[in-house]
């Protein structure tokens, strides 16, 4: 079939130019590619209130779905924890879809021609960072080696791998997948134009001189000027946060929009990052040992979230001799998740780490990014970490039930709304980071009966027993430019509601 040019031939030409002998590789993995990010649009499609479609209708061999305007969208059942490609085409009316961009612009829905386009650069730059990835069996020694391991991106978003803004050759200059070593440099700006919270470094200093670190990226596209030199650094999953020489990680402001949201640094995140480093710090201690938070170290900002960055400890400062430390998106490179007993210990640990700080007063944003496992040498989950507090919820009145001083914060942080607080939770822990870990339905519940009897009777425990799992609406807030923040749905709990396994696409 004709295919019109799309960012699958743009990239192709690019990568002629500046690394031709990657083109095959490229070419290979398209298919891929676009079965990868159509599985993430199906799972939207089926389970996501999207408003034109009126009907979902399970039969012996799939799904139909029935839309507004009268046509029928037709595939297999949909597994919405499945973290592998099992939608190869899917048929609107009589006419085969394989690529996801084509049935996005076919669906002639709101706002579909914008998404498209952003699926079209999900499939091609998802097939890159596949053509430039390796697949070594020894496990790393550094936690930046980890995150180079996660070459797919977010698991569930169809733009798992949109990077809008970047060119071939800086997707291969910054990206961790493709394994470089970025040199960030530093903007000087005069101290009393900044806002410093925690002890800026002395390096960062010169005289009455604040320097921060940017970006070559944010440098050349956003502040369009030139920085001094720097540190040579290894970009971490999240790209804009930066692995330095001896340990620090380095988050700093990158004004493009990756997945769903473009990637600055707030004024009230600098403020925050203090306040809220204490607390976590607080929490942890807590947990019996189960649970580290990487302290934030420092943080800048010249009053500008195009302009600013966050120091914080490395999670490897928590792994003893003997143990690793890895992001729990990376757990899918090794076969630990395999094993049942193995997931079921993770589950455990996991959701007794997760109830307990929700209990004391803060859900984490525990997706695969932000928790990561320590393992002993045999694979051993023993303890997590966790990092990334701009996103956690903080419930002042449950924090007060424990003789836990709120700290001193208003804004987006802080609500005492159970639901909320539990959305934030159950969203990224256990339809995220232990959905991811497990790669099905069926997986994933059997971890989840295994792991609930032993933990501690709550009401938030009851919640997650029996009620549908909170997810964000991800491509239904790609659909609504116009709806400000999160679009959340429900997805069927899979130990009360039994997930059909998939099947191959109908005939």
């Amino acid at each position: 079939m004709h295919r019109p040019p799309t960012a699958e031939a743009e990239v192709a030409e690019e990568l002629a130019a500046v690394r031709p002998a990657l083109l095959p590789r490229y070419t290979a993995e398209l298919p891929g590619a676009r079965a990868a990010v159509l599985t993430r649009l199906w799972r939207a499609l089926v389970h996501e209130p999207l408003p034109w479609i009126t009907a979902r209708e399970p039969g012996a061999h799939g799904l139909t779905l029935r839309l507004a305007d009268g046509r029928t969208l037709r595939g297999p059942h949909a597994d919405p924890y499945a973290t592998s490609a099992y939608v190869t085409g899917v048929r609107l009316d009589r006419e085969r879809y394989d690529d996801p961009a084509r049935l996005m612009r076919d669906l002639a829905v709101p706002h579909a021609p914008a998404f498209a386009v952003e699926l079209d650069f999900s499939v091609s730059s998802l097939a890159l960072s596949r053509a430039g990835a390796e697949h070594p069996k020894e496990w790393p020694e550094r936690d930046w080696q980890w995150e180079q391991r996660v070459v797919d991106g977010h698991p569930f978003h169809p733009n798992c791998r949109a990077r809008p803004g970047f060119s071939v050759a800086e997707q291969l200059a910054y990206a961790p997948e493709h394994r470089p070593v970025v040199e960030l440099g530093t903007v000087p700006v005069p101290a009393r134009e900044c806002l410093v919270a925690g002890d800026w470094p002395d390096e960062l200093r010169d005289g009455g001189t604040v320097l921060l670190p940017v970006h070559p990226w944010q440098a050349a596209h956003v502040l369009q000027r030139s920085c001094a030199p720097w540190q040579p650094t290894h970009p971490l999953m999240s790209l804009r946060t930066l692995a330095l020489p001896g340990g620090r990680h380095v988050k700093t402001a990158l004004s493009a929009r990756l997945t769903s949201s473009v990637r600055d640094i707030s004024e009230y995140s600098v403020r925050s990052a203090m306040p809220l480093s204490a607390l976590a710090e607080e929490l942890a201690a807590r947990t019996g040992g189960l649970l580290h938070i990487t302290r934030t170290l420092s943080a800048a900002t010249a009053h500008s979230p195009d302009l600013a960055a966050l120091l914080r400890e490395s999670p490897e400062v928590y792994a003893a001799p003997g143990e690793r430390v890895l992001p729990v998106a990376a757990l899918a490179t090794t076969t630990l998740p395999a094993s049942p007993a193995w997931l079921a210990a993770f589950t455990r640990l996991a959701l007794t780490v997760g109830l307990r700080l929700l209990d004391l007063g803060v859900a984490l944003e525990a997706h695969g990014q932000n928790l990561l496992v320590v393992l002993a040498d045999d694979g051993t989950p023993r303890r997590l970490v966790y990092r990334d507090l701009a996103d956690m919820r903080i419930s002042p009145a449950r924090l007060a039930r424990h003789g836990i001083a709120p700290p001193a914060l208003a804004g987006r942080l802080v609500t005492d709304d159970e639901t909320a607080l539990r959305r934030k939770l159950f969203g990224s822990l256990v339809a995220g980071a232990l959905a991811t870990a497990a790669g099905s339905g069926p997986a994933l519940a059997a971890a989840l009966r295994a792991a609930l009897p032993e933990l501690p009777a709550t009401a938030d425990l009851t919640a997650l027993r029996t009620d549908p799992l909170p997810v964000k609406a991800l491509t239904l807030m790609r659909l609504s430019p116009d709806h400000p923040g999160d679009i959340w749905t429900a997805l069927p709990h899979p130990c009360v509601s039994p997930v059909p396994e998939p099947e191959p696409e109908p005939g």
